[in-house]
């Protein structure tokens, strides 16, 4: 599977690819949409020669490109929705990969084609770049792959998730902070990921005596990064922006804090230039936390979501600002009876993670070496992050996540028939939840809003870039 030089790689690429003029060409589709790709996709993100590493990576970008696949932007499609020049009537799902991303895009993929769907995201979090060792371009480069090995043509949108600023961080040094985020979003913008959420909920002050007063720090941080992000998004793209009320498990939200938080928005946007494009979305808390919250006994307690406010805070973004809607974070442990209420309620977009998490490590086809191996590293390396009184249950459910990035080879490597069940096991997770969410024949409403653009690929600028680091980070 892995190749031990770029002599081996450009042996193996070269029966279905060449490169003329700096551009990847595609000389035998066949060849490449089958086990090519799949060892492209593991030496692009886990082999041990960088080289080797950001060959396989721009092969795979340049390849998708050559097929017609596109990283794109939902921007069109949200405001289309919400201004009701578009059919809508579904929620898009946006599936945060932490592991078996590569399988994962597969599934998704194949399924979008079966019921006409394009409209539904990739996503990862800040954090999540952190601790699976995905940093954006092997993130977007898997995706790619993904697409490529299942014949998919058209638009594919990949989004940076709680591109977060860190209220700690920002109480010490605020220039800082916002310096390391928007070295981030160069980052994101530069892989593909023309679909970026700012979270800057972390700094709302609930002290302050007025809702404009708790929000405005928030909405002029969020609106510094609209700026930065169209001016730096690449021409012919624009970036759809999430903002952000309501921190993810603390206080739900209110339309009034919604209007304060736009009213501010807007007021700070302005400052930073005439006519710029805002958000297109908004990020509430309505009850949920991420990964949901944990009982001793390794269980998932009930939650409560506040339909109402998704519902309202959905319909003044439409009706008030001309945006696609409101967006639910940390559902994806919700019972699967409560999915077609974000349809219903006319939410944009819902988050999924932890349950694609929890299906890989609970699934019997994960082979059990892997599974206890991986056990073991996190009851070592992870010791310090469990609480007085918390059970074994409670401890490995929130830090098993970590283990994710030291055993990402592991499963690359994984025995091919555990790996086949695996994937048909996130398959029939993505088909329960795509149907839930309706978004089966949202392609045609994608593809009248969303037009393709070849963004322009330095092949030595991103050579160069993705073999700095990446090794240091994930192996």
């Amino acid at each position: 599977m892995f190749y031990a030089n770029l002599n081996e790689l450009w042996k193996d690429a070269g029966k279905a690819l060449t490169i003329k003029n700096g551009e990847v060409k595609v000389t035998n589709p066949k060849a490449l949409q089958g086990p090519l790709t799949e060892r492209l996709a593991a030496n692009s993100s886990v082999s041990k020669d960088a080289g080797v590493k950001a060959t396989a990576k721009f092969l795979i970008r340049g390849a998708a490109r050559a097929l017609g696949i596109e990283p794109s932007s939902v921007h069109s499609l949200y405001i289309a929705v919400g201004k009701k020049k578009a059919k809508g009537g579904y929620t898009c799902p946006a599936c945060n990969l932490r592991a078996l991303t590569f399988e994962s895009a597969r599934a998704m993929f194949r399924l979008g084609k079966k019921i006409k769907a394009s409209g539904f995201l990739f996503e990862i979090a800040k954090s999540e770049i952190g601790y699976t060792f995905q940093p954006p371009e092997e993130y977007a480069t898997q995706i790619l792959a993904g697409a490529i090995r299942e014949g998919w043509k058209g638009p594919v949108f990949i989004q940076g998730d709680h591109f977060q600023i860190n209220a700690k961080n920002f109480a010490a040094d605020p220039e800082k902070e916002k310096a390391s985020l928007k070295t981030l979003i160069i980052e994101g913008l530069g892989a593909g990921f023309y679909n970026i959420d700012i979270d800057s909920s972390t700094i709302v002050d609930l002290s302050k005596p007025t809702l404009e007063e708790q929000q405005r720090l928030n909405a002029e941080v969020c609106a510094e990064m609209t700026a930065f992000i169209r001016k730096n998004q690449p021409k012919g793209i624009e970036v759809s922006i999430g903002g952000e009320i309501g921190e993810v498990g603390h206080k739900n939200s209110t339309p009034e804090e919604f209007r304060a938080f736009m009213s501010e928005y807007n007021k700070a946007l302005a400052k930073h230039g005439k006519n710029l494009k805002g958000i297109s979305k908004i990020s509430i808390q309505t009850g949920t936390s991420h990964g949901g919250t944990v009982l001793p006994d390794g269980s998932i307690a009930k939650v409560a979501i506040d339909f109402g406010a998704l519902k309202t805070i959905g319909e003044i973004a439409r009706k008030e600002y001309g945006i696609g809607g409101a967006v639910q974070h940390g559902a994806s442990t919700l019972p699967e009876t409560e999915f077609g209420k974000f349809v219903e309620c006319g939410a944009i977009e819902v988050h999924l993670a932890t349950a694609f998490q929890n299906l890989i490590f609970d699934s019997p086809n994960l082979p059990k070496d892997l599974h206890d191996r991986m056990y073991q590293w996190t009851s070592t390396n992870c010791a310090g992050e469990r609480s007085a009184g918390q059970t074994d249950e409670q401890f490995f459910y929130k830090s098993r996540k970590k283990a994710f990035g030291p055993f990402k080879r592991d499963f690359f490597t994984m025995n091919p028939k555990n790996l086949k069940a695996v994937a048909k096991e996130l398959e029939a997770k993505f088909s329960l939840l795509f149907t839930k969410l309706n978004i089966g024949g949202n392609a045609s409403d994608v593809s009248k809003t969303v037009k393709l653009v070849k963004v322009p690929y330095d092949a030595v600028h991103v050579k160069e870039k993705l073999s700095i680091g990446a090794d240091e980070e994930g192996e």
